[in-house]
């Protein structure tokens, strides 16, 4: 098979990493040809050499001459900004792995969206901001999007060739986080160092909070909703502490199929990276099902998570509610991390945020639409987390 190209967008975060292992498990058929970070100059220099790459961009303006005084005789091109971050999205590639965390991610996966070429998805935020527009340019332009996103990626390979119009639902599986067993109480009052530790995953701090309010699967429940054209009553959430099973696909005749995997986002990175052909994992990623019985499933609590009962109502309430969602769940999970705002507040944030904005908002139609809506949105968002209701004393 022909040698295929990967741009990494994303290169530092933890995804990056799962990639980048796929990546060099298998140099006969995949190269790394463009990597982008953040603003971390010294790791995404790193990056670049070890993976042979061509090109390395920052997002941060600022940290350019850092980036180009690390690659120095080298041969790699480096550049910062917005227009270097665009450029490396257009260099030629086979697949685009699109892990930029949050809507930062959005503008680089439309500028990914090109004929022929296939988008690993696993910035769940393009589609939660833009859902509609981003899979009809995909569908305009002939881009396969993929899902990177490990209950995501289950859920495509269970499906199948099977139409939608067998499907009566699909769940999407959530570890529980590490206030799965805690009360209320003690949740409210949990510190950033308590949020972050994931039971399964190591995991960048913004989704890691998420991952504790249940926020993340909230979002996971609307990008699924345009992953795979479903209403909003076909999916729903089960916590899976053990998160074997990720993700279950209910079809109208009763029969229930699960799509199972050890928790590692590599098993679902060689997937969308072995595009053309299943690749070969290393025995460690192989499940036993023995080793890890008995498996385990409950309901979730939506008083002590309220954060996920906001995402399902942005679900269902559709328009532009999900990327308003989004855009104050940012800032309030920003300013949780800073010390501005309790675990708690965050969820309170996000409801104000969302009861302020009035009924029949649309969904944004292309990009522009999309990045006014979260800029709005973030402002009111800081707006209210001026008050004193919201800062922490």
């Amino acid at each position: 098979m022909a040698l295929r190209t990967v741009t990494l967008l994303g290169a530092t975060g933890s995804v990056g990493r799962s990639v980048r292992d796929v990546v060099a498990e298998n140099p006969e058929r995949l190269s790394i040809g463009t990597v982008v970070g953040g603003r971390d100059a010294q790791a995404l220099a790193r990056v670049a050499i070890e993976t042979g790459a061509r090109f390395a961009a920052l997002a941060d303006e600022t940290c350019g001459p850092a980036l180009a005084e690390a690659l120095a005789g080298t041969g790699i091109g480096s550049g910062a900004g917005r227009s270097a971050v665009m450029e490396a999205v257009a260099r030629p590639a086979d697949i685009v792995v699109s892990a930029i965390a949050g809507a930062a991610g959005l503008e680089a996966t439309f500028a990914a969206l090109s004929p022929g070429r296939t988008i690993a998805l696993a910035n769940k935020e393009s589609l939660v901001c833009a859902g509609e527009a981003v899979m009809a340019r995909a569908v305009e332009v002939g881009a396969k999007v993929l899902p990177l996103d490990s209950e995501h990626n289950a859920l495509f390979q269970v499906l199948g060739a099977e139409p939608l119009s067998a499907i009566r639902g699909m769940t999407l599986t959530a570890s529980g986080g590490p206030f799965r067993n805690w009360s209320a109480e003690r949740i409210a009052a949990a510190r950033p160092e308590d949020a972050l530790k994931h039971p399964n995953y190591a995991m960048g701090a913004k989704i890691s909070v998420d991952s504790a309010s249940l926020m993340n699967k909230g979002l996971e429940l609307i990008e699924a909703r345009f992953l795979f054209g479903l209403e909003p009553g076909q999916l729903d959430v089960l916590v899976h502490p053990q998160q074997i099973v990720h993700g279950l696909v209910t079809f109208r005749d009763g029969s229930v199929s699960a799509g199972m995997a050890v928790p590692d986002m590599r098993v679902a990175a060689a997937h969308c990276l072995g595009v053309d052909g299943r690749l070969d994992a290393p025995a460690e990623r192989f499940l036993d099902l023995v080793t890890t019985a008995p498996l385990s499933f409950e309901k979730p609590d939506l008083e002590r998570f309220p954060a996920l009962g906001l995402a399902i109502a942005a679900l269902n309430q559709g328009g532009a509610m999900p990327a308003i969602l989004n855009a104050a769940n940012e800032v309030a999970v920003a300013a949780f991390l800073s010390g501005r705002l309790r675990f708690s507040g965050i969820a309170a944030l996000v409801e104000a945020v969302c009861a302020g904005v009035p009924g029949g908002a649309e969904a944004p139609r292309d990009l522009a639409g999309a990045l006014a809506i979260d800029h709005d949105s973030r402002r009111r968002a800081a707006s209210l987390l001026s008050q004193a209701r919201f800062t922490v004393t």
